[in-house]
């Protein structure tokens, strides 16, 4: 999970917050007014997530109901290659 501090929270104490980032690969969203302005991750991130970002976000959802994996199949015979953009970090 990505940690939120605010833009005053980043004045106060940014080499901790540095640190953080460096030595422990935390995940730092700034935010300013509430809205959020910019994130701080680890030089060279991997792509994607960890699995316990994954499992908070899944969170509770419930199973696909009958015909899922038939819909899923319609869907893919019906369209096109994707050009697929590399992710950033």
């Amino acid at each position: 999970m990505t940690a939120k501090i605010t833009v005053e929270e980043l004045a106060t104490d940014l080499v901790a917050i540095l640190d953080r980032v460096e030595h422990k690969g935390e995940r730092i969203t700034i935010v300013r007014d509430g809205q959020s302005i910019a994130d701080l991750v680890p030089r060279g991130c991997p792509p994607g997530i960890t699995a316990r970002e994954l499992v908070e976000r899944v969170g509770n959802l419930a199973l696909p109901g009958e015909g899922f994996a038939d819909d899923l199949e319609a869907i893919q015979a019906n369209q096109g290659v994707a050009d697929v953009p590399e992710w950033p970090c």
